[in-house]
Order: structure tokens, then C-alpha cells, then sequence
């Protein structure tokens, strides 16, 4: 892609610009000013009527300020910030004077939605700029950090998933160690955050998240819809509620994807016959959701709900609260762990629950195993596989074929690089600083192994998160009952009286659960996308029924 690809700069025809300044107001401009600045919220779509503005990157400690291209008449300025309202890391200075429109966020929402063909064009070049801007403008923001620590780790699938532009600096490289010695960062610090204006020692996905706005903001009026979790489920339901016409709101506490998104490729969902990787998924849906009018704000924890009012609050960890006409509950599980010593300390330096190219790259070329029989472990060690590492695969039970797709199993048992271990359980870590050693026993001999790995990858499960739920009924696992599980007679008594549970409604009328969360959810991406989707509808009749 060039910096004038037509994709990333169309210029828009006389009737499309007719059609997109009734959305706007117009303004004059003269030499010199600035239409948004780095750190500053993109509020507005503009479009050039006359006149010209240039748009730049930011000056970084050893690189100055760089052109990335020039809007003249018929073009418009403006890229995927403008829908997920996080800052700007670009400058727009007038150049040559002339006169403008600008759109503000509600006549940008109401274009989106009405105008199909321009809709298209915005967004294809909103994605366009994104990728250009990743290359040209990468240094805007520097991670530099450990490839072992699970801090950097989470840094750098924040900005993944976020598509944020950004470089990476291991702190053990060459160029890592350079950038440590001029800028007197010590190891004591990492990870730290590089930005115009500012640096984040010791950074956080939630303190980098609100530096770039990306963090919770109360909004004015009411919302209609409050979706917890940005897994399938909840990515899906946000697209359907906002596409329907709902103000809808998507929180996740880690970052959008869910454990969808630490999935090498999925190759069994429908439409993709070549399978694709849970970050793509992720990214794409996101677009989706943003699209159509969501706001989805991650990390934002959500610690609490009350279903005693006549619409359900949310609590947050910073201890506001906010009530929304409903909720649907999407915060899938959590990984379970191991019973062993040491575990919770190699958490941070060599153990992970997801294989993306982050961890793969981190580990070429090394030994790993990955603990678990799903698909979810068998996909991880193909993925590795292909990135030169040896892999072992330990499954407890005697079959790899009790709990994993026959065309994995295929794959695993003839591959050169991986190895099956069956009837075999890790019983004890070692190592320094990181992860270095895995003992593995048999369970059927008593036989021990200790091994040198250069990273564990753990896929055995995980348990619902559900725990900051209260007033809401769930079944001996957690898992929240839902619909034809709940006790008619209590619904009615509780919440709504005379109405029967709607499908996907909890014990709490106007609260809703989709995906893992849910009891008897089939803990498949697909079956989850379809009960995000299916959960609206019920969300629709609820929201109705209290008119």
C-alpha cells in the first residue's frame, strides 16, 4: 500500500460530497491551524471543501516529525479513531487556507447508518489508513519490555487487539538495551510506554488504555444496552444491539476477543474455509460493532450488579454506577491452572493460556509443551510447531481423541515437531527468573521426567466468571441458569410478575447471559456468536414490556 492508495485516500465525487457536507457544518480555516493534535480527542469527521491540510506524524526522541499525506477538496481526514474514540496520535495542520466541514459524532453516526455507499467508503478507508499508519507512524508509540513477563505480554496484545500502531523493544535486544541506556529506564521500570508528550514506567493495559481514551467515560443520556464481556458472545450481541437501533455499551476487562482471540486459527467456523486466527475474528467484529454505533471501553472491571431496582445497575471498580434498560452477561470463564508449586510465579515469566503470534515469536525456535486435549491445545501446538518450535502435547486421559476434533488429531500425530504424551500430568516447574524446567509423570507408571522447556502453555479448562454476580441464580459450577432453567413461579415473584422468562434471561428480569457463561451453552465460538445475537431479541421484548 502506497501513502496515496485510493483505498486509504479516495476522493469523493461531486454528488457524494453533496450528500455527506448535509451532515455537517461548514467552517473557514487559515494557514497554520490545527484541526486535532496528538493526545487529543478526534471528535469530528472532516471534509475539505477548499484549501489543503496536511496531516503528520508526531516528533519521538530520535525522529522528527514526519508527512504522511495532504487532504485537498473532495477528500476527507479522519481514521479508525473516530469510532473507537480514542485520542489522536497524529497532527492535521492547515497548510493552505480554505474552508471545511465539519460532522460531529451524531451526524457521523446517522451517516453511517444511512448512507450506505458512503459508509462503505469511510470505512474502507479507515481500516486502509490504520495499516499505513501502523508502518509510517509505528514509533508514535515504543512497549519496550520482557517477551517473558506477562505485564509486557498483556501490553502488547492490548495494542494488538486494539490495532494500535506501535514498535516493540525486547529489553534483552540490542536496540532494547540502546533505548534503556538513553532514556535511563531501569529493568525495575519495564514495561514502559513510550508516547508523545509522556512515559508509562511500569505500564498497564488500563493505565496505557486511559492515556489513549480508550478507558470507560460516562456518557450523556441514557443506555439502552450494557453488554459485560467482549468475547463472541458479547461482540456479537453488541453488533446486533447497536445495528437494531440500541445505545449500546460493550465492557470487557481485559481487552476485546475474548479466549477466542488467544486462538491460532479456527478452522471449523462457518465462512472461512481457510480458518482464521481469533485476533483477526476479533478485530473484524470489533470494526463490526464500532461500526453500527457500539462503544466498547476495555480494561473497564465491572465488580458488581443490582437487580433490585427497576432497571439493573452496574457497579465499577472505581465505584461508579450506571443503569441501563439491559444487560447481557458474556463474561465467558477463566483459565483454571495446575495444583503446583510455583505455578502463580511463572504465570508472569513462561507459562501462557493462548498461543498468538506474540508468544509464538517469543519462543521460536525453543521447546514448549502445551498441557490440555481440546481443540484449543491442539491448535496451539500446530501453531508453534510452524514457528520452529518442538512441541510436547501432555494430555492427562489415554486418548487424544476423547476430547479433540479427528482432523487435529491427524495433524498432531503426524507431525515431525510434535509429540503426544498421553496418560501424562506436569507435577513440577523450575527455573530462575523464567519458566526452565517441566517435570512430567506418568500416571500409569509413576515414571518422572524433567525436561528443559522454554515456555508451558496451559489449555484444561476453565471455570465461569461469575463471581461478582449477586441476585443472580446460577447451578452448582456457577454457570448462570437461564430461561427454561429457571423456577417460573420465582421469576414471577421476583421480578416481573405474570411474565414468564424470556430465552437467554436470568432470574433477574431485564439481565440476560450468552456464551460460556450460560449453563448448557455449547462452549463452541460459533454457538456463542448465535446466542449473542439471539440474546437481543429478548432484550428487544424485555425493554418493551416495561413501557
Amino acid at each position: 500500500m502506497t501513502l496515496e492508495d485510493s483505498r486509504a485516500f479516495p476522493r469523493l465525487s461531486r454528488e457524494q460530497l453533496i450528500r455527506m457536507r448535509r451532515y455537517g457544518v461548514r467552517q473557514s480555516v487559515t494557514v497554520g491551524e490545527l484541526i486535532y493534535h496528538v493526545g487529543e480527542p478526534v471528535a469530528d469527521l472532516v471534509l475539505v471543501e477548499r484549501g489543503a491540510i496536511d496531516i503528520f506524524s508526531a516528533s519521538t526522541a530520535d525522529s522528527p516529525e514526519k508527512f504522511i499525506t495532504r487532504h485537498t477538496h473532495g477528500r476527507f481526514l479522519g481514521e479508525l479513531s473516530l469510532l473507537t474514540g480514542q485520542y489522536s496520535y497524529l497532527i492535521a495542520r492547515v497548510t493552505v487556507a480554505g474552508s471545511i466541514y465539519r460532522i460531529p459524532p451524531a451526524g457521523f453516526r446517522r451517516l453511517m447508518a444511512e448512507d450506505g455507499e458512503l459508509s462503505e467508503i469511510l470505512l474502507e478507508a479507515f481500516q486502509a489508513r490504520r495499516e499505513l499508519v501502523k508502518g509510517v507512524a509505528a514509533h508514535t508509540m515504543e512497549i519496550l519490555g520482557s517477551p517473558s513477563s506477562s505485564t509486557s505480554l498483556a501490553l502488547r496484545a492490548f495494542a494488538e487487539r486494539f490495532d494500535l500502531p506501535h514498535v516493540w523493544f525486547d529489553s534483552a535486544s540490542v536496540a532494547g538495551l540502546a533505548l534503556m541506556r538513553t532514556t535511563g529506564v531501569g529493568r525495575d521500570q519495564l514495561p514502559v510506554v513510550f508516547l508523545p508528550g509522556g512515559v508509562l514506567h511500569r505500564a498497564t493495559p488500563g493505565r496505557l488504555a486511559e492515556r489513549l481514551g480508550l478507558s470507560y467515560r460516562p456518557s450523556d443520556g441514557s443506555v439502552d444496552l450494557v453488554v459485560v464481556g467482549a468475547g463472541p458472545a458479547g461482540m456479537a450481541a453488541a453488533v446486533y444491539g447497536a445495528s437494531e437501533g440500541l445505545k449500546t455499551v460493550l465492557l470487557d476487562t481485559v481487552s476485546p476477543g475474548g479466549q477466542a482471540a488467544a486462538s491460532s486459527r479456527i478452522e471449523n467456523y462457518l465462512g472461512f474455509p481457510a480458518g482464521i486466527s481469533g485476533t483477526d475474528l476479533t478485530s473484524r467484529a470489533c470494526v463490526q460493532a464500532l461500526k453500527f454505533g457500539a462503544r466498547i471501553y476495555a480494561p473497564c472491571q465491572v465488580v458488581g450488579l443490582d437487580v433490585d431496582q427497576p432497571m439493573p445497575s452496574l457497579r465499577m471498580e472505581d465505584g461508579r454506577e450506571f443503569q441501563a434498560g439491559a444487560v447481557i452477561v458474556a463474561t465467558g470463564a477463566q483459565y483454571s491452572t495446575l495444583p503446583i508449586p510455583g505455578w502463580a510465579r511463572f504465570e508472569r515469566a513462561g507459562i501462557f493460556f493462548g498461543a498468538t503470534k506474540l508468544e509464538a515469536t517469543a519462543c521460536a525456535g525453543r521447546p514448549v509443551v502445551v498441557v490440555g486435549g481440546a481443540n484449543s491445545a491442539g491448535q496451539a501446538a500446530l501453531f508453534l510447531a510452524s514457528h520452529n518450535c518442538r512441541v510436547d502435547v501432555v494430555i492427562r486421559g489415554p486418548d487424544v481423541g476423547a476430547g479433540m476434533s479427528n482432523y487435529l488429531v491427524e495433524r498432531l500425530l503426524s507431525h515431525d515437531r510434535i509429540r503426544v504424551l498421553t496418560s501424562t500430568e506436569v507435577t513440577a516447574l523450575d527455573g530462575g527468573e523464567t519458566l526452565q524446567e517441566v517435570t512430567l509423570t506418568d500416571n500409569v507408571t509413576g515414571q518422572h521426567r524433567q525436561k528443559e522447556y522454554g515456555a508451558l502453555f496451559c489449555f484444561i479448562g476453565a471455570a465461569p466468571a461469575t463471581r461478582w454476580l449477586t441476585g443472580i441464580a446460577v447451578d452448582s459450577h456457577g454457570f448462570i441458569l437461564t430461561d427454561v432453567n429457571i423456577d417460573a413461579d420465582t421469576f414471577q415473584t421476583a421480578t416481573t410478575p405474570g411474565r414468564m422468562p424470556l430465552p437467554f434471561e436470568t432470574s433477574a428480569a431485564g439481565v440476560f447471559a450468552a456464551g460460556d457463561v450460560r449453563r448448557g451453552s455449547m462452549k463452541r465460538v460459533a454457538a456463542a456468536v448465535g446466542e449473542g445475537a439471539s440474546a437481543v431479541s429478548s432484550v428487544h421484548q424485555a425493554i418493551h414490556a416495561r413501557m
